[in-house]
Protein backbone atom coordinates (compact mmCIF):
# COMPACT_ATOMS: atom_id res chain seq x y z
CA UNK A 1 0.00 0.00 0.00
CA UNK A 2 1.53 3.30 -1.02
CA UNK A 3 1.60 6.35 1.23
CA UNK A 4 -0.69 9.25 0.31
CA UNK A 5 1.09 11.96 -1.66
CA UNK A 6 0.11 15.49 -0.59
CA UNK A 7 0.31 18.09 -3.34
CA UNK A 8 0.40 21.85 -3.64
CA UNK A 9 0.25 24.29 -6.50
CA UNK A 10 1.57 27.83 -6.79
CA UNK A 11 0.11 30.79 -8.64
CA UNK A 12 2.81 33.41 -9.23
CA UNK A 13 1.05 36.71 -9.82
CA UNK A 14 2.61 39.72 -11.48
CA UNK A 15 3.15 41.47 -14.79
CA UNK A 16 6.75 42.10 -13.69
CA UNK A 17 7.46 38.34 -13.71
CA UNK A 18 5.92 37.79 -17.15
CA UNK A 19 7.76 40.77 -18.65
CA UNK A 20 11.13 39.50 -17.45
CA UNK A 21 11.78 42.63 -15.37
CA UNK A 22 11.75 40.58 -12.18
CA UNK A 23 13.16 37.08 -11.82
CA UNK A 24 11.02 34.78 -9.66
CA UNK A 25 12.72 33.23 -6.64
CA UNK A 26 9.61 32.02 -4.85
CA UNK A 27 9.13 28.81 -6.84
CA UNK A 28 12.38 27.26 -5.63
CA UNK A 29 12.00 28.42 -2.04
CA UNK A 30 8.39 27.19 -1.83
CA UNK A 31 9.29 23.82 -3.38
CA UNK A 32 12.14 23.36 -0.89
CA UNK A 33 9.94 24.35 2.05
CA UNK A 34 7.11 22.07 0.91
CA UNK A 35 9.50 19.11 0.58
CA UNK A 36 10.39 19.44 4.26
CA UNK A 37 6.66 19.53 5.10
CA UNK A 38 6.12 16.29 3.15
CA UNK A 39 4.18 18.01 0.38
CA UNK A 40 5.05 17.90 -3.33
CA UNK A 41 4.86 21.03 -5.44
CA UNK A 42 2.88 19.57 -8.34
CA UNK A 43 2.44 22.59 -10.61
CA UNK A 44 3.07 26.31 -11.01
CA UNK A 45 1.23 28.86 -13.08
CA UNK A 46 2.42 32.44 -13.71
CA UNK A 47 -0.39 34.90 -14.40
CA UNK A 48 -0.65 38.65 -15.04
CA UNK A 49 -2.26 41.23 -12.77
CA UNK A 50 -5.65 40.49 -14.34
CA UNK A 51 -8.51 39.41 -12.09
CA UNK A 52 -10.00 36.89 -14.53
CA UNK A 53 -6.65 35.17 -15.06
CA UNK A 54 -6.05 34.91 -11.32
CA UNK A 55 -9.58 33.60 -10.64
CA UNK A 56 -9.26 30.95 -13.36
CA UNK A 57 -5.85 29.79 -12.12
CA UNK A 58 -6.92 29.68 -8.47
CA UNK A 59 -10.06 27.66 -9.19
CA UNK A 60 -8.31 25.23 -11.54
CA UNK A 61 -5.31 24.56 -9.29
CA UNK A 62 -7.12 24.36 -5.95
CA UNK A 63 -9.54 21.81 -7.40
CA UNK A 64 -6.79 19.27 -8.05
CA UNK A 65 -4.31 19.90 -5.22
CA UNK A 66 -4.42 19.70 -1.44
CA UNK A 67 -3.01 23.19 -1.03
CA UNK A 68 -2.77 26.32 -3.14
CA UNK A 69 -0.21 29.06 -2.61
CA UNK A 70 -0.02 32.41 -4.32
CA UNK A 71 2.78 34.94 -4.34
CA UNK A 72 2.49 38.58 -5.29
CA UNK A 73 -0.21 41.18 -5.56
CA UNK A 74 -0.93 41.88 -1.87
CA UNK A 75 0.82 45.24 -1.58
CA UNK A 76 -0.56 48.79 -1.42
CA UNK A 77 -0.74 49.72 -5.10
CA UNK A 78 -3.64 49.75 -7.56
CA UNK A 79 -2.37 46.66 -9.39
CA UNK A 80 -2.20 44.58 -6.20
CA UNK A 81 -5.47 42.73 -6.85
CA UNK A 82 -4.79 39.26 -5.47
CA UNK A 83 -7.15 39.64 -2.50
CA UNK A 84 -9.97 40.84 -4.77
CA UNK A 85 -9.37 38.02 -7.26
CA UNK A 86 -9.20 35.25 -4.67
CA UNK A 87 -12.28 36.66 -2.94
CA UNK A 88 -14.08 36.50 -6.29
CA UNK A 89 -12.86 32.93 -6.87
CA UNK A 90 -14.28 31.91 -3.50
CA UNK A 91 -17.50 33.91 -3.85
CA UNK A 92 -16.86 36.05 -0.77
CA UNK A 93 -16.26 39.75 -0.30
CA UNK A 94 -12.92 41.36 0.52
CA UNK A 95 -12.99 42.94 3.98
CA UNK A 96 -10.64 44.79 6.33
CA UNK A 97 -9.32 42.30 8.92
CA UNK A 98 -9.29 44.07 12.33
CA UNK A 99 -6.08 42.39 13.52
CA UNK A 100 -4.34 43.17 10.22
CA UNK A 101 -5.41 46.80 10.52
CA UNK A 102 -4.08 46.99 14.09
CA UNK A 103 -0.77 45.43 13.03
CA UNK A 104 -0.38 47.90 10.16
CA UNK A 105 -1.29 50.86 12.38
CA UNK A 106 1.44 49.85 14.84
CA UNK A 107 3.98 49.20 12.09
CA UNK A 108 3.37 52.52 10.33
CA UNK A 109 2.94 54.63 13.49
CA UNK A 110 6.54 55.86 13.23
CA UNK A 111 6.62 55.66 9.42
CA UNK A 112 4.11 58.34 8.47
CA UNK A 113 0.96 56.64 9.72
CA UNK A 114 -1.69 54.56 8.02
CA UNK A 115 -2.89 55.73 4.60
CA UNK A 116 -5.60 54.43 2.30
CA UNK A 117 -2.91 52.69 0.24
CA UNK A 118 -1.37 51.02 3.30
CA UNK A 119 -4.81 50.05 4.58
CA UNK A 120 -5.29 47.98 1.40
CA UNK A 121 -2.80 45.53 2.92
CA UNK A 122 -5.31 44.78 5.73
CA UNK A 123 -7.86 43.44 3.24
CA UNK A 124 -8.60 39.71 3.20
CA UNK A 125 -11.24 37.40 1.75
CA UNK A 126 -14.06 37.27 4.33
CA UNK A 127 -13.43 34.45 6.79
CA UNK A 128 -9.65 34.40 6.33
CA UNK A 129 -6.97 34.04 8.99
CA UNK A 130 -3.67 35.91 9.05
CA UNK A 131 -0.18 34.54 8.49
CA UNK A 132 2.37 36.26 10.69
CA UNK A 133 4.85 38.50 8.90
CA UNK A 134 7.84 39.27 11.12
CA UNK A 135 9.71 40.99 8.27
CA UNK A 136 7.37 43.86 7.40
CA UNK A 137 3.97 45.11 8.48
CA UNK A 138 1.53 43.39 6.12
CA UNK A 139 0.47 39.85 7.06
CA UNK A 140 -0.06 36.94 4.73
CA UNK A 141 -3.48 35.35 4.45
CA UNK A 142 -4.86 31.84 4.88
CA UNK A 143 -8.36 30.85 3.87
CA UNK A 144 -9.13 27.14 3.84
CA UNK A 145 -6.41 25.43 1.82
CA UNK A 146 -5.27 28.68 0.17
CA UNK A 147 -2.19 30.57 1.36
CA UNK A 148 -1.66 34.09 0.03
CA UNK A 149 1.97 35.20 0.39
CA UNK A 150 3.95 38.30 -0.45
CA UNK A 151 5.80 38.43 -3.74
CA UNK A 152 9.02 39.79 -2.22
CA UNK A 153 11.05 36.60 -1.63
CA UNK A 154 12.48 37.36 1.82
CA UNK A 155 9.02 38.39 3.07
CA UNK A 156 7.45 35.24 1.57
CA UNK A 157 10.18 33.19 3.29
CA UNK A 158 9.24 34.72 6.65
CA UNK A 159 5.60 33.82 6.07
CA UNK A 160 6.58 30.24 5.22
CA UNK A 161 8.58 30.09 8.45
CA UNK A 162 5.42 31.09 10.32
CA UNK A 163 3.54 28.22 8.62
CA UNK A 164 6.17 25.55 9.33
CA UNK A 165 4.60 22.51 10.95
CA UNK A 166 1.00 23.70 10.49
CA UNK A 167 0.09 21.81 7.29
CA UNK A 168 -0.78 18.15 7.05
CA UNK A 169 1.62 16.28 4.80
CA UNK A 170 3.48 13.04 4.37
CA UNK A 171 7.09 12.18 5.00
CA UNK A 172 9.65 14.82 4.06
CA UNK A 173 10.65 14.54 0.42
CA UNK A 174 14.36 13.80 0.15
CA UNK A 175 16.46 14.03 -2.97
CA UNK A 176 20.10 13.79 -3.91
CA UNK A 177 21.91 15.05 -6.97
CA UNK A 178 24.72 12.97 -8.41
CA UNK A 179 27.07 14.33 -11.02
CA UNK A 180 28.72 12.21 -13.68
CA UNK A 181 30.94 12.95 -16.65
CA UNK A 182 28.82 10.95 -19.06
CA UNK A 183 26.31 11.88 -21.74
CA UNK A 184 22.68 11.61 -20.65
CA UNK A 185 21.93 9.41 -23.66
CA UNK A 186 24.48 6.83 -22.43
CA UNK A 187 22.63 6.25 -19.15
CA UNK A 188 19.02 6.81 -20.29
CA UNK A 189 18.18 3.07 -20.20
CA UNK A 190 19.71 2.67 -16.74
CA UNK A 191 17.71 5.65 -15.45
CA UNK A 192 14.47 4.26 -16.90
CA UNK A 193 15.08 0.84 -15.29
CA UNK A 194 15.90 2.44 -11.94
CA UNK A 195 12.74 4.55 -12.03
CA UNK A 196 10.59 1.48 -12.84
CA UNK A 197 12.14 -0.41 -9.92
CA UNK A 198 11.15 2.39 -7.52
CA UNK A 199 7.72 3.44 -8.82
CA UNK A 200 5.39 5.09 -6.33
Amino acid sequence: MSERVWTAALVVIGDEILSGRTQDKNIAQLATWLNVQGIRLAEVRVVPDVEGAIVEAVNALRARNDYLFSTGGIGPTHDDITVDAISAALGVEAVIHPAARATLERYYESRGGITDARLRMARVPKGAELIVNRVSGAPGIRIGNIFILAGVPHIAAGMLDALTGTLEGGRPVLSRTLGAWVAESEIADLLRETERAHEG
